[in-house]
């Protein structure tokens, strides 16, 4: 099956933009009917060989904060991307997982939400089928990363008090790097902290809205998934 138009769109939009990569995406509270919004820096695109209908989104976060806890209870989110170099937006909504390292108590839970998915038409369900080793690409990921943005998993959980004010801050580590031979036991703990604070974020897309204002007269389309796995279209009103 064919990739579908809107990932074509939004790649090659990025691949002109590269710095335009960043959507935020909303979820909810579990226990009120509380919207959550923050934005997110989108990392790659991720979709079976035999699948590249079903592409996956890939982001990144601490596995510490509060959205982990909101996307376990609610996994159906909505992300709105808006490129400003093309004048595009996207807002893609569909389940979003959360991938923590396998030693982490929410792994049997990513396993768990995923299985029923299984005999589905997702991105999710397809690379399951392949055996897919998503320990591997939470590992590539976390190395891919620049040195400072690794030591920001190194910090006191995201969103608590911050006990020492900025003293406290600036002890935390600035930089952090895979440990070699000779590495002292404080660049190991911090690469393990880090390593194990990291999960990644993956965007199983069911429905996506996009608009298009840089043509005249605007355009606005509708894709939803099928059972099947196909892609439907709808031109609606901009």
């Amino acid at each position: 099956m064919p990739v579908p138009r809107w990932k074509i769109a939004i790649e090659t939009a990025i691949a002109e933009y590269k710095n335009q990569t960043v959507f935020q995406l909303a979820t909810l509270d579990p226990t009120l009917p509380t919207p959550h919004v923050r934005s997110h820096v989108f990392r790659s695109f991720l979709s079976s060989e035999f699948k590249p209908n079903l592409p996956l989104l890939i982001s990144s976060t601490d596995i510490r904060t509060p959205k982990v806890t909101q996307l376990a209870a609610h996994p159906d989110a909505e992300l709105a991307w808006w490129i400003e170099g093309v004048q595009q937006q996207f807002r893609i909504s569909g389940k979003v997982h959360v991938v923590p390292a396998p030693g982490h108590i929410l792994f049997r839970h990513f396993l768990s939400s995923t299985a029923s998915d299984y005999e589905g038409s997702s991105g999710i369900a397809a690379l399951k089928k392949e055996g897919f080793d998503w320990e591997a690409k939470r590992v590539e990921a976390f190395k891919s990363l620049g040195g400072k943005m690794k030591a920001t998993w190194c910090r006191p959980v995201p969103g608590t008090r911050l006990e020492g004010g900025q003293e406290e801050a600036k002890r935390w580590p600035v930089s952090i790097e895979e440990p070699k031979e000779g590495a002292t036991e404080e660049e190991k703990s911090n690469w393990e902290m880090a390593l194990h604070n990291f999960a990644l974020v993956v965007i199983d897309p069911a429905e996506v809205d996009f608009v298009e204002l840089g043509v005249v007269p605007n355009r606005r389309t509708n894709f939803t998934r099928s059972k099947e796995g196909t892609w439907g279209e709808e031109e609606l009103v901009p």
